[in-house]
C-alpha cells in the first residue's frame, strides 16, 4: 500500500518547468535599472546615383534601322542626361545614337527647334573653322547637329555631336523646317491639381407677381318691359 505522499506525488501532474522558489525575507529585491536612450544619429545624405541611359551603347555606338521609306515625319529627340539621341517614325524607334552635348559653361539650349540650314561640309565660323560634317542648324547663334568626337561624355559648345555615320544617314533622312526636340531628362512635370471650388449657395428669390390680365367690363343689360300693343 503506497503512502499518502507517494499517492500525492503520482497524481500530481509533471512540468519541465524548474519550480520556483519562495522568496524569503533575506532575498533583496532589485528593481531594473532603466536604460539610457542612445542619442539619434542624424540621417547620413547619400549621393545621388548617376542616371545610366537603358542601352548598352558605348560611346560613339549607336543603331539605325535602315528603310527604304519612312511612313511618318520622323521625330527625333535628345535626352542630355543620359546623352542619347532618339530618332522615331511615329512611335517606332529607328535609329539610338550615342552623343556629346555641351558642357556646363556652354550648355545645349533645350525646347523644340526646327532644321534652318543643311550643310555636308560646314565649318564653323565661330570656333576655328572647326569641322562640322553633316550639319543641320537649329539656331542661328551656333547651335546645330553635326558629325563630331563622342568621349562619353558633354564636351562640345554647345551642338549636338553624333558618330560620324549616325550623323550621315540622319542627314539623308531631314527635311528643312523639321522639328527637333531637345530635352534635359526624361521626366515628365506632375500636372498641377485644379482647385477645388466648392458650390456657392444660390440666393433666394421671391417670385415676381405676375399682374392680372386686364378683363373687359361687363355691361348690365336691363331687361326691357313688354310695351302693350293698341290694337285699332
Amino acid at each position: 500500500m503506497a503512502s499518502p505522499a507517494l499517492a500525492q506525488t503520482q497524481d500530481a501532474t509533471v512540468s519541465d518547468a524548474p519550480a520556483q522558489e519562495a522568496p524569503t525575507d533575506a532575498a533583496k529585491v532589485t528593481e531594473p535599472v532603466a536604460e539610457k536612450p542612445e542619442a539619434a544619429k542624424p540621417p547620413v545624405a547619400k549621393k545621388p546615383a548617376k542616371k545610366e541611359p537603358v542601352d548598352s551603347l558605348k560611346p560613339g555606338q549607336y543603331i539605325w534601322e535602315k528603310r527604304a521609306y519612312n511612313a511618318t515625319d520622323l521625330r527625333i529627340i535628345a535626352v542630355l542626361d543620359i546623352q542619347r539621341l532618339y530618332v522615331f517614325d511615329g512611335d517606332t524607334l529607328v535609329g539610338v545614337s550615342t552623343i556629346s552635348a555641351g558642357k556646363k559653361d556652354k550648355p545645349t539650349p533645350t525646347g523644340t527647334f526646327e532644321i534652318l540650314q543643311k550643310n555636308i561640309d560646314h565649318k564653323s565660323n565661330l570656333y576655328s573653322n572647326a569641322p562640322m560634317p553633316y550639319m543641320q542648324r537649329l539656331t542661328w547663334d551656333g547651335i546645330a547637329l553635326h558629325a563630331g568626337h563622342i568621349p562619353g561624355y558633354p564636351a562640345s559648345h554647345g551642338c549636338v555631336r553624333l558618330p560620324l555615320p549616325f550623323a550621315k544617314a540622319l542627314y539623308s533622312v531631314t527635311k528643312m523646317k523639321q522639328p527637333v526636340t531637345i530635352l534635359a531628362d526624361l521626366n515628365r512635370p506632375e500636372p498641377k491639381p485644379e482647385p477645388v471650388v466648392e458650390p456657392q449657395p444660390q440666393p433666394e428669390t421671391t417670385p415676381t407677381p405676375q399682374p392680372e390680365p386686364e378683363t373687359e367690363p361687363k355691361l348690365e343689360v336691363e331687361p326691357v318691359a313688354d310695351v302693350p300693343t293698341q290694337m285699332g
